[in-house]
């Protein structure tokens, strides 16, 4: 990951609307749980900066709770998953998991093909029930943009050398830290 500079939460904001309207028309349109998500993260102390990160810190990522937008598979489990792990779950589920979350498969198709916007992450858990039983508590979390980067993933479009934009809250050592000692592979089932 690499710190470009210390920025305002008001920018943080304004670059998340641009890219995220709340009016926005479409089926499952989630904007308004992302900025309430950034309000959030703003409490986490140690500021906010932009970030860059690589594939191998996209893959690292850590995601909370996700039931596939009210899907029949749970995408990610309450101890939360990597995107790496989060993919794998994906390409192993198939058709079939596509068929059972069709909103969740529907937005990775289209984002697949979208260009890359910025992604929000934070050094330390948000306050929210999606969150609390994470088992990782620090490095680099989740705040928005979770089918985005699978979308990515899944589509090939992270090569090792990407340089993917992004904004972090909370302390930056802590998400360029070990990152994520002490997790377990593999994530529950």
């Amino acid at each position: 990951m690499e710190i470009v500079t210390a920025v305002a939460y008001p920018e943080v904001h304004d670059a998340y609307l641009r890219d995220h309207p709340l009016e926005r028309a479409h089926e499952a349109n989630s904007n308004m749980y992302g900025e309430e998500s950034l309000e959030r993260a703003d409490r986490i102390p140690g500021g906010w900066w932009r970030i860059r990160l690589s594939r191998a810190d996209v893959l690292g990522v850590v995601l909370p709770w996700h039931l596939s937008e009210g899907g029949a598979l749970e995408l990610v489990p309450r101890s939360g998953l990597t995107v790496a792990e989060a993919a794998e779950r994906i390409r192993v589920g198939g058709a079939a998991w596509g068929a059972a979350n069709p909103v969740c498969a529907a937005k990775l198709r289209l984002l697949g093909q979208a260009p890359f916007t910025p992604v929000f992450l934070s050094t330390a858990p948000i306050d929210h029930s999606d969150y609390g039983d994470l088992e990782v508590r620090s490095g680099l979390i989740h705040v928005d943009g979770l089918h985005r980067m699978l979308a990515w993933e899944l589509s090939g479009r992270l090569p090792e050398g990407a340089r993917l934009d992004g904004y972090l809250a909370g302390d930056p050592e802590v998400g360029a830290g070990p990152a994520r000692a002490g997790r377990r592979r593999g994530g529950s089932a």
